[in-house]
């Protein structure tokens, strides 16, 4: 009782906003949180973080194994480059354009790659010649293409956004390459998944490996303001602050 915890799926199916100031949960969703993170740093955790888990983690161990992040600037993908690089595999990023690679956060990648560069396959194949082992996707419509190229056999691209509903992807050289398909709807994610999930974050967090990107927090009566720092693309995590 009074312990510090962190939550997920606080508005999943549920009546309420985000901005409730006091929410009611199950058991099993409130975490522990150790004392050597931060509150702000528990708070970015949540649906980001068991949806960047299940991305690296859902079709097993990644130790060993090389993990093309996608929109490794963004809050999902950027923790997903860590846990994955926490697990033993070799990460590899890509960003939408040149200019971002500066802003990356090098510590868990590899390598980094633009998109926009001229022949992006070719620098992804460049740090991993017999193809990647795991796509994590969020822009499953505009990727898929490339990332046929640089899968290898019995990979899985594991999807948790797109920008065209209705994607085309090449299927004979996918087939081929025994290439899965993994789409990811975190609001159902099994529940072991969740709790094993939150496990793991917890523990990564306490052990250092989540670097989060955070800007000043906005008090409550600003959530206006935050929403719109969101919807302009801010590259650090938006909180706001809960009256005491």
């Amino acid at each position: 009782m009074g312990g510090r915890v962190w939550v997920y799926g606080a508005q999943s199916y549920r009546p309420f906003g985000t901005a409730a100031e006091l929410t009611v949960l199950p058991a099993r969703q409130p975490v522990e949180m150790p004392d050597d993170v931060s509150d702000q740093a528990g708070a970015c955790l949540g649906i980001p973080g068991i949806t960047a888990h299940r991305a690296v983690f859902a079709d097993g161990p990644v130790a060993g194994k090389t993990v093309l992040v996608h929109g490794v600037l963004g809050g999902v993908s950027a923790m997903a480059a860590q846990l994955a690089y926490w697990a033993g595999a070799t990460a590899i990023g890509s960003v939408r354009r040149d200019r971002d690679l500066g802003s990356v956060n090098a510590s868990a990648l590899a390598h980094a790659v633009a998109l926009d560069g001229s022949d992006p396959a070719a620098a992804i194949r460049a740090h991993a010649p017999e193809g990647v082992d795991r796509i994590v996707e969020v822009a499953f419509s505009d990727n898929i293409d490339l990332d046929a190229v640089v899968v290898k056999n019995d990979s899985v691209i594991a999807a948790y956004a797109t920008r065209r509903d209705r994607p085309e992807f090449l299927f004979w050289p996918m087939l081929f390459e025994n290439v899965t398909i993994r789409l990811l709807g975190s609001d159902d994610f099994p529940a072991e998944a969740k709790r094993q999930a939150a496990a793991d974050l917890t523990t990564a967090a306490h052990e250092g490996a989540l670097s989060i990107a955070i800007a000043d927090p906005l008090p409550l009566e600003r959530i206006a303001e935050a929403h719109e720092r969101v919807d302009a693309g801010s590259r650090e995590r938006v909180l706001v602050t809960i009256p005491d």
